[in-house]
């Protein structure tokens, strides 16, 4: 249900994650990633009510393209309404298996199995899997989430390259279908199924950390977003700025 930097790490596991990693021998790397960011977005969605999150994701590769990893991050769900509490859990944890196929320079496929956690709710704990092409800057993905009440097909595509002045530039488009009708207007008469969220990023390394903003945005209506998290501010346009360091 999370696409997380680890994906972006797997991708670039043949270049600057090589070259930042700690080498354990001849076949093994071990990555550690320490984030920080300004509002945790997951397909579009803040996960922590627009508020920071601080993230870590290690991730052991193998020289044949096989890796595993651990990677959590804060959450912040508000206030449950079925329960009149608040939800219990302010925290995610992933548990990551994949492999990454480095099939020319220029072309690679990235597939692997996520499985997520929140300790003190474990009705939202899931799975997916994902799987992602890319050739020559472009890629094109798919996700197949399910959790223990709700199943999502999630594909993307997007485009990443470096600008002058090594400025990484990605651009990102999903389109989310939750099988079900989630997403209803004012008057609870219309619902859908499915909605679109997109992000520009820019990022650049200074100083040894990798500096980062991306504009997020999805086309949910503030209604929409109301009936699907609880409030009607998690789901609009939005800045978020991220400073993340690879040991």
């Amino acid at each position: 249900m999370r696409i997380h930097r680890h994906l972006a790490l797997a991708l670039a596991a043949g270049c600057t994650l090589q070259a930042q990693a700690i080498e354990l021998n001849d076949q093994f790397t071990l990555a550690i990633t320490p984030a920080l960011y300004s509002d945790y977005r997951n397909n579009g969605i803040s996960q922590t009510l627009g508020d920071p999150a601080a993230q870590l994701d290690l991730m052991l590769s193998h020289a044949s393209g096989l890796y595993a990893g651990i990677w959590t991050s804060n959450v912040e769900y508000g206030y449950d309404w079925q329960n009149d509490d608040d939800f219990g859990t302010r925290q995610e944890i992933d548990y990551y298996l994949g492999y990454y196929w480095q099939i020319t320079d220029a072309i690679s496929l990235d597939t692997y199995y996520n499985r997520y956690t929140y300790p003190g709710e474990s009705q939202f704990n899931g799975s997916d899997i994902y799987l992602t092409l890319e050739a020559y800057g472009f890629f094109v993905g798919a996700k197949h989430s399910h959790a223990t009440e709700q199943t999502a097909f999630t594909q993307y595509a997007g485009y990443r390259t470096q600008l002058p002045l090594e400025i990484g530039l990605e651009l990102r488009w999903e389109n989310v279908d939750n099988k079900d009708d989630v997403f209803f207007n004012a008057d609870y008469s219309d619902a859908r199924e499915d909605y679109d969220n997109w992000r520009v990023s820019l990022e650049r390394e200074l100083a040894g950390v990798t500096w980062g903003v991306s504009y997020v945005d999805t086309d949910l209506s503030d209604d929409e977003c109301l009936s699907f998290t609880g409030y009607d501010d998690l789901c609009g346009a939005d800045l978020v700025f991220s400073a993340s360091k690879t040991f």
